[in-house]
């Protein structure tokens, strides 16, 4: 497909998610006007806005390939672009008991939810996918591990489609949370980092707190995204599989996290421009928005019944786990 083609399939898609990304902005600024504060963050409200449209009018078929690119694409470099904001002052105050915590709630929520999963009667497959995209990265951390577990197409549709539902109610809800609860920026940001699912969501649940926010859960949730390939080498030794299927780096380690990283190395060493990080950072959050919006058109509230109520019952249970333990953490932390 040529340049052209490209651009008018995507249009559509793009141009919907960013009028509900401009009405947003628009209710976040009349909030501003009239109280003094935002009380929902533009991020929050495009994708309630996005959610709101698909439940309502649903989502043409025209729109979707953009819609995609925008929660997808658009939302990886924006996250990409977010590296060159953290320089060696916000990574040495994480220090070493942060990387013991992120590492002890991972395998905690590990254990948890393949439990749960399994005392609610789910087979051993969906169990292990349930757990590893509660615990790790969603659905980057489900498509890793199908192979390793022998997981069939219903299996992995399922706990996909829970994890992107759930996952977007919680980068709803975080934020609200926080306000609501009073709680610092660096705390909200480890919450955050620990709980949400995908890299690029951190952002979205964060971006709305605060800079440092967004900083400290961007940091904690690559630590977590770290724990994916040790994970998946020790399911792969106890399933006896680990030789059946080859991972791709690209598959464990995403080229946004790849870039994220390189723009934070410019900016530790001093080579990244002064200048140009303010703006850098408000491309990041522009982007961000337009994404947000594009996630939430992408999320179909039916996919948190499509799975039947015992997956249902272990997404939530497991996401509810995962929450717990991040808060936990973070007062340790703190």
């Amino acid at each position: 497909m040529s340049r052209i083609g490209i651009f008018v399939s995507l249009a559509p898609g793009l141009g919907l998610a960013a009028i509900i990304a401009a009405l947003a902005s628009l209710l976040g600024l009349v909030q501003v006007l009239a109280f003094g504060v935002a009380g929902l963050d533009a991020l929050v409200l495009a994708i309630v806005l996005g959610m709101a449209a698909r439940s309502l009018f649903g989502l043409p078929d025209s729109a979707l390939p953009g819609t995609r690119f925008a929660s997808k694409t658009v939302l990886e470099v924006a996250i990409l672009l977010l590296g060159a904001s953290i320089g060696a002052a916000e990574v040495a105050s994480l220090g070493g008991e942060t990387i013991f915590a992120v590492i002890a709630v991972v395998l905690a929520s590990l254990g948890l939810s393949y439990g749960l999963a399994r005392l609610l009667g789910l087979d051993e497959a969906l169990a292990v996918l349930i757990a590893c995209g509660n615990s790790i990265c969603g659905s980057s951390a489900i498509l890793s591990t199908a192979p390793l577990v022998n997981a069939d197409e219903a299996q992995i549709a399922s706990a996909i489609a829970f994890t992107a539902a759930l996952g977007a109610l919680l980068v709803l809800v975080l934020p609200m949370a926080a306000t609501l609860l009073a709680l610092d920026e660096r705390q909200y940001g480890i919450i955050a980092g620990m709980s949400v699912y995908a890299v690029p969501q951190v952002l979205a649940a964060t971006a709305a707190i605060g800079v440092q926010s967004a900083q400290v859960g961007t940091l904690v949730k690559l630590m977590r995204v770290l724990m994916l390939a040790p994970v998946l080498l020790i399911i792969g030794l106890t399933l006896g599989r680990s030789g059946r299927a080859a991972m791709p780096l690209g598959q464990i380690v995403p080229w946004f996290v790849i870039g994220f990283l390189a723009l934070m190395a410019l900016r530790f060493f001093g080579l990244f421009p002064p200048a140009l990080l303010e703006p850098t950072w408000q491309v990041s959050r522009m982007l961000t928005l337009l994404a947000m919006a594009a996630l939430g058109l992408s999320v179909d509230i039916k996919d948190l019944t499509a799975g039947g109520g015992r997956v249902l019952a272990a997404g939530i249970g497991s996401l509810v786990m995962l929450v717990s333990l991040a808060c936990l953490a973070a007062a340790f932390l703190a």
